[in-house]
C-alpha cells in the first residue's frame, strides 16, 4: 500500500500517464499476489499439516518469485530504468500463473 500511495501522491506529477499506469499495475499484483501469500501462510498456520505439501510451497515460492519479478521490474520500468528489463516481466507472470495452479493443485489434494 505504501507504494501505491507512493505512486498517487510523489509520482503522479513527475511521471507520464502511461508510466503512472505501468506503476499502478505492478502495485496491483503485488497487492493482489501478497494476499494469497498471507492466505497460504494463514492456511499452513491453522491447519499445520505433518509435512507441508508440496503444491502450496510451490505456491508460494511462485508468488514471490513473482512479485519479484513481475511487479519489481515493473517499478523499474515505470522510473526510466533500462527497456532490457522488459523480457524479465513475462517470467514474473509465469511465476504468478505457476503459484495459482499450484494453488488449485493443493485445494483439491
Amino acid at each position: 500500500m505504501l507504494l501505491g500511495a507512493f505512486g498517487a501522491h510523489a509520482l503522479r506529477t513527475r511521471l507520464a500517464e502511461s508510466a503512472l499506469s505501468t506503476w499502478e499495475t505492478a502495485v496491483q499484483y503485488q497487492l493482489i499476489h501478497a494476499l494469497a501469500l498471507i492466505a497460504i501462510g494463514l492456511f499452513l498456520r491453522l491447519n499445520p499439516p505433518t509435512v507441508t505439501p508440496v503444491p502450496l510451497t510451490v505456491a508460494g515460492w511462485s508468488f514471490l518469485v513473482g512479485i519479484l519479478l513481475f511487479s519489481g521490474s515493473l517499478y523499474v520500468l515505470a522510473l526510466g530504468g533500462p527497456r532490457l528489463l522488459g523480457p524479465i516481466t513475462p517470467i514474473g507472470g509465469v511465476a504468478f500463473v505457476t503459484g495459482w495452479i499450484a494453488l488449485v493443485v493443493a485445494a483439491f489434494r
